[in-house]
């Protein structure tokens, strides 16, 4: 395993990195607002606190010294903030990896801007607002809603848990940072790899005037501490598109070093931007040159067929819910899919945190990125959904061991999908958006059954017995042919669509759980070790019997919180030996 050049541990996004930031986790003032009297009574210029909570734990979890879970639609926060005086002249760039759902934003009193979306990144400007050389108070309004309307994924919209819904996370939940940059500075880099030309594309957003005819952009590429690239660009316009070959005696005659679970290689590359030979903004990323195709019924990576063993990941922890404990607690969960044998995650209904990825991209395990769902279709929904859903296909876009986007799961917020003419027009919208930004990446729509135009056919099947597996999945065309109905009423393709040769994968299966009274999985629960292994080891080995399904993701890897049905319990303790599930996984 080979870091990238610029690893900072912590750093919110690793993707893209400056030298230059600080992070504004740690303990801020807290005051819950159930009758929205703030903005009225200005909290932000001055409220009394009624607590202290530890940013970026939501006052739902222990973490953040709350531990209060009834919902309660507006918090705000306020911490103030020292700006030194040498920072003076440049700007400085507010970053909040995470709020759940909307938020706004206020310095010194003035108010600063808005998002909305609870699991998109956004930023702000704050350099006009700010005093340099002094303290200045940073205050934030998160509003929630139970609103179905909203992307919310497995987060509960009524008092209390049920099924597979959980508590609600209302406010910051990822990290807070900031970061000082010049003036003019390169706002964005989109990297498209193409793997075929042995090419890289690179899409530059710069931000600020560019009207100084001394500005230049120069971008350099490595690997393994070998300079294989550098050019230089003049900068006159805010967007710019380059390609460029890696060919390179360091790689050998028309070689590039691939990404792939075996070998996760990763070039660096440097984005330098220059005026009048003075060096303004120097950024850090990296780029896996890895391709994803689908050819006569399989899912190739790197023009080589994948078998994609996928195991179901929510990402809670028992303390601190959607957001991960520290950096250390996301390698070890990466680490144990990996000792399981699993060569990829389907990280479900939850958009994860960018060290998550990051360590993937490093560690080489693959990423379904799914989307949270709404739970009611009207025009609301519609446009909530869209909107967030493309702000993360661009911040995703970049890592490498994303390989799948999964818009939409078993029809949640899409309900009537199955006959319903809108909501089949809204899924194929999505994937036609969703393409017109990533065109290299296959699309699902929708995860489990009921597909209208999709890349794979998914299906999600509990059946418990691997014989009655075997008997179910015998006639393809009856499946692919809507003969067969999975959870007893669900087909596999909408009405109006037909099967087109697609990969079919099942995406869902398994759930096993021990027989306990806190909590449920799917099917009887097993008694003993012996007959989970027994159960988990002939489906598993039923599903890969079946020659034209490609993959499989087995539900889960943790226990998450009333959901009893993980390999691993909500604290990671294996409840089976890693090594036996291994052993299973790559028979």
């Amino acid at each position: 395993m080979n870091r990238t050049k610029k690893y900072i541990k912590d750093y919110p996004r690793p993707q893209y990195v400056r030298d230059e930031w600080l992070c504004l986790n740690g303990e801020w003032d807290f005051r819950f607002d159930d009758d929205n009297a703030g903005e009225r009574e200005k909290w932000f210029d001055a409220f009394e606190a009624s607590h202290k909570i530890v940013v970026p734990f939501t006052y739902e979890t222990k973490a953040s010294g709350i531990g209060e879970e009834a919902f309660h639609p507006n918090v705000w926060y306020r911490r103030s903030l020292a700006i030194p005086t040498e920072q003076a002249g440049k700007r400085a760039i507010l970053h909040f990896q995470a709020v759940d759902y909307s938020a706004k934003l206020w310095v010194n009193g003035t108010y600063v801007g808005g998002h909305q979306g609870g699991y998109a990144a956004f930023s702000f400007d704050i350099t006009p607002y700010l005093q340099y050389g002094h303290e200045n108070i940073v205050v934030v309004k998160a509003e929630d809603s139970q609103s179905c309307t909203q992307p919310r994924g497995k987060q509960r919209w009524v008092k209390d848990s049920f099924e597979c819904f959980y508590v609600q996370t209302t406010g910051i939940w990822q990290s807070v940072w900031m970061e000082y940059v010049a003036h003019t500075y390169i706002k964005s880099v989109k990297i498209t790899p193409d793997l075929d030309k042995q090419a890289v594309r690179f899409e530059y957003e710069t931000e600020g005037d560019l009207s100084h005819p001394g500005l230049e952009l120069e971008t350099r590429i490595s690997f393994k501490d070998t300079v294989l690239k550098r050019f230089s660009l003049a900068i006159d316009r805010p967007w710019l598109k380059v390609e460029t070959d890696l060919l390179h005696e360091a790689n050998g005659p028309w070689k590039v070093n691939a990404w792939s679970p075996q070998n996760p290689n990763l070039y660096d590359v440097e984005f330098v931007l220059i005026q009048d030979g003075v060096v303004i903004d120097h950024v850090h990323s990296y780029f896996g040159m890895r391709k994803v195709s689908i050819e006569k019924g399989k899912v190739l990576l790197n023009n080589t067929p994948v078998y994609q063993r996928l195991i179901l990941d929510q990402g809670y922890w028992p303390d601190t819910h959607l957001t991960p404990p520290s950096e250390e607690a996301l390698i070890e969960d990466i680490d144990k899919i990996l000792a399981m044998g699993y060569n990829g995650v389907r990280k479900h209904m939850k958009i994860e945190d960018a060290r998550f990825l990051y360590w993937c991209d490093v560690k080489g395990l693959l990423v379904w990125s799914e989307m949270a769902a709404t739970f009611e279709f009207n025009d609301i929904a519609v446009e909530t959904f869209t909107r967030e859903w493309l702000e993360i296909v661009r911040q995703q876009y970049n890592h490498p061991s994303i390989i799948t986007w999964v818009p939409f799961n078993e029809s949640w917020g899409i309900m009537h999908v199955l006959t319903d003419g809108r909501q089949q027009k809204f899924t194929e919208g999505i994937y036609h958006l969703t393409k017109s930004i990533d065109p290299s990446r296959p699309v699902i729509v929708n995860d489990g059954w009921e597909h209208t135009v999709s890349d794979i056919l998914t299906l999600h099947d509990y059946e418990e017995s691997g014989d009655a597996f075997l008997s179910r999945y015998a006639d393809k065309q009856a499946i692919v042919n809507n003969e067969i109905t999975f959870n007893n009423w669900k087909y596999a393709l909408a009405q109006g669509y037909e099967y087109k040769g697609q990969p079919i994968i099942v995406s869902e299966f398994g759930g096993i759980a021990f027989q306990t009274e806190k909590g449920w999985g799917y099917g009887n629960q097993v008694a003993g070790e012996e007959a989970f292994i027994e159960r988990f080891r002939k489906i598993t080995q039923a599903i890969k019997s079946i020659d034209y399904i490609c993959g499989y993701c087995y539900t889960q890897i943790t226990d998450v919180q009333q959901e009893m049905n993980g390999l691993l319990t909500e604290g990671r303790s294996p409840k089976i030996p890693l090594e036996v599930i291994k052993e299973i996984n790559l028979a």
